[in-house]
């Protein structure tokens, strides 16, 4: 009998670690996050893509608020090239985290999505903030 689950066969493990390994390139998430800013990590700027009205209803505590339609070359000068990126918006629901990495891997900048956006952060039990 077969199943929605098993009618494929599950990758090998050498596939699997490279797959979901690859996975870390690519995005963090709100505990990894959470965790780096509680340990007064500098390391990385976390940009909320969301529209100012709704950043200013309750962010992540240190996000800048840069929407994907104002993330351009001039605003990003004021950190070094290497700075590391971690976009997110409101949630699964939303790919606007993936266009603003991609607007940031446009120009030359190094990028993450922090998968569960604010619906992620606020499932995890973390605050907002609305200063």
């Amino acid at each position: 009998m077969t199943n929605n689950v098993t009618q494929f066969t599950a990758a090998s493990s050498a596939d699997a670690i490279a797959h979901f390994g690859d996975s870390f390139k690519y995005e963090t998430d709100c505990w990894d996050v959470h965790d780096a800013f509680g340990k007064g990590a500098d390391d990385f700027i976390v940009l909320d893509v969301r529209s100012p009205a709704a950043y200013a209803k309750g962010h992540v505590k240190g996000a800048i608020n840069l929407p994907v339609g104002k993330i351009v070359a001039s605003k990003l000068k004021q950190w070094p090239n290497d700075m590391l990126f971690v976009t997110y918006c409101a949630g699964p629901h939303c790919n606007g985290a993936s266009k603003g990495a991609v607007r940031l891997a446009q120009l030359g900048r190094p990028c993450k999505i922090m998968i569960g956006g604010i619906t992620g952060w606020i499932d995890e039990g973390f605050d907002l903030v609305t200063e």
